[in-house]
């Protein structure tokens, strides 16, 4: 992420601004690498969230809340120890490197006025948080580095802070263009971007790419590639970002992507004009923003790929299933055989005698009344025998029985676990993910631990089903999920209401709310159109779609969510679409 100098930068003018004489009126730290400040300044509150997190460090203004742990951890309980209450007295960076530096001044244990600075330094995964004294001595830090991690530079309490080596770039701020430009011609194949990025302090990789596209130059033309009115537009392109720096003239932009309308980047400086961009008022509301959005992307990805695992899980697991109890039909299907053994042996009981090993019947159920060879178990009796070939008989019969209707509760609850993954891979909602959890839960797929002195609290996500108005003015209101599905069907909607869903497909339960009203085929087109849109087979050309009235659409049973049987329906073949 291009959280580099020049936004910090950015963001240490706009703390200057804001949360300058401001009191820390409480500290928190709700995640492991993370804290937030809660500053009260000219009236107003302020959160400042500071984050060492390996993937997203930064430092910025917050409207965003977490929760917190119950215990607050170590290192946040030695910050409000030594800086909460305290007054922001300077809020500093140096010199385009990605270090910020908080000097708080408060009231030591003896009453004496003491400053200490909160250190941040943003630096991927070397990012770090540091309380240091006015002795310049660590008090403590988020993360602890040792001589064994890096003997140059060690990051522990009671050790002196000393600042990371400085690299052989200069500040933009102190460049001389003429003299820079003229370096250049000399030099040889390096890229364009890769040699701003090696020689000047705070830019990145996107920075050092937007410099040369905003100068009409392409990032990966080699050096002694540049003709003369390139040096000269690139001399332009660093005068007016040194210009903008001067007069801390900031433009907070988020780039995102055309299509989908993620956020892909961000940056305080003028983007190029042909990448798709949304300027911000600040820029701790452009930081913001970007990384809400990813962290919701994130959590949603991760919790949608917790449940797919799941159901994928649990529906290879029912396929294992049916595979075992079609073996036992298929090994059940010649019972009828046993059957007809015990009965030939029952009606020549007193021909046949003890110790044979097989034995020729006439078989009196044949039309031609053929003979057949009946196996023996030679130890046995006749009457024995009989009832061996009646028990394997009513053995194979049951497991026939509870094999078929195994498979049978087996199909619905694969038909069920492909409903809620359908659901689950088109949740746009962090809410609706967290639905279908619960709705799992219940279902007893999620084991949940209670203890003895829990109740089992009841959940209180709710979530409106989606509604359209036809172009007839109908309302049509369509499920997000299968628990939603059965509350839309069976206590939303009327009985005389139109009932839509995809033929044999998962997919949500579509109502057309009649309000007394004849539907006209239109409306009825346009919901069968969303019911396949909202279905498994979005991508199909053509789908069939189901539909009557509620009254003729019942749930059995203990039938799980979502689940229902219908009947007196017609179809529409339909192309699938949204409204």
């Amino acid at each position: 992420m291009p959280f580099d100098g020049i936004v910090l930068k950015s963001v240490v003018d706009e703390l200057n601004q804001t949360v300058i004489n401001g009191k820390i009126n409480k500290i928190t730290q709700p995640e492991r690498d993370e804290i937030i400040l809660h500053i009260r300044s000219n009236s107003q509150n302020y959160k400042l969230l500071i984050s060492a997190n390996s993937g997203f460090s930064r430092i910025h203004l917050t409207t965003s809340s977490k929760e917190n742990p119950s215990s607050p951890p170590m290192f946040c309980m030695l910050l409000r120890k030594h800086i909460q209450s305290g007054k922001i007295i300077m809020v500093e960076s140096h010199d385009f490197e990605r270090i910020l530096t908080i000097h708080i001044e408060g009231i030591d244990e003896l009453g004496d006025v003491n400053t200490k600075r909160l250190v941040v330094e943003i630096m991927d995964r070397h990012s770090n948080i540091l309380l240091i004294n006015s002795n310049n001595t660590i008090i403590d830090c988020i993360k602890h580095i040792d001589s064994d991690v890096n003997r140059v530079r060690e990051l522990m309490p009671a050790r002196p802070y000393i600042f990371p080596p400085e690299q052989n770039k200069v500040s933009i701020l102190d460049l001389d263009e003429e003299s820079y430009i003229q370096r250049i011609n000399i030099l040889s194949d390096m890229k364009i971007s890769k040699y701003l990025l090696s020689t000047l302090k705070g830019f990145s990789v996107f920075a050092c790419n937007n410099l040369c596209l905003c100068s009409d130059i392409n990032p990966d033309t080699p050096l002694k590639s540049l003709s003369e009115n390139d040096l000269q537009k690139l001399k332009k392109g660093i005068l007016t970002i040194k210009e903008a720096l001067k007069l801390s003239a900031y433009t907070p932009t988020l780039i995102f992507d055309a299509q989908s309308k993620d956020y892909l980047d961000y940056h305080c400086l003028p983007i190029i004009k042909n990448i798709k961009s949304e300027t911000l008022s600040s820029i701790s509301e452009t930081i913001d923003k970007f990384y809400y959005e990813r962290d919701k992307t994130q959590r949603m990805s991760q919790k949608c790929a917790d449940i797919t695992r799941l159901l994928n899980n649990n529906i290879d697991r029912c396929k294992k299933k049916i595979a075992i109890h079609n073996k036992t039909l298929i090994e059940s299907s010649d019972r009828e055989k046993y059957q007809l053994y015990g009965e030939l042996i029952t009606a020549n009981m007193y021909s046949i005698t003890k110790g044979l090993s097989s034995v020729t019947l006439q078989n009196y159920y044949c039309e031609d009344n053929s003979s057949i060879d009946i196996p023996l178990d030679n130890t046995k009796t006749p009457q024995q025998n009989a009832q061996a070939y009646f028990k394997k008989y009513n053995k194979l019969k049951a497991s026939q029985q509870y094999a078929q209707k195994q498979l049978d509760l087996i199909k619905e609850e694969i038909e069920y676990l492909e409903n809620v993954l359908y659901s689950s891979e088109n949740c746009t909602s962090v809410v609706e993910l967290d639905l279908i959890r619960d709705e799992l839960t219940s279902q007893g797929y999620i084991k949940t631990k209670i203890s003895i002195n829990t109740k089992k609290k009841k959940s209180n996500l709710t979530l409106e089903p989606y509604k359209y108005t036809s172009s007839d003015g109908f309302d049509i209101l369509v499920g997000r999920n299968n628990t939603q599905n059965d509350k839309l069907t069976l206590k939303i909607a009327h009985f005389n209401d139109i009932w839509l869903h995809t033929k044999n497909t998962p997919g949500s339960h579509v109502i057309i709310k009649k309000m007394g009203n004849e539907v006209p085929d239109s409306t009825l087109i346009e919901a069968a159109q969303l019911a396949a849109w909202y279905s498994k087979a979005r991508q199909a050309p053509k789908v069939e779609v189901d539909y009557t009235e509620v009254r003729n659409v019942k749930k059995p049973n203990g039938a799980k969510p979502g689940m229902v049987i219908y009947i007196k329906y017609r179809t529409l073949i339909i192309v699938p679409k949204e409204r």
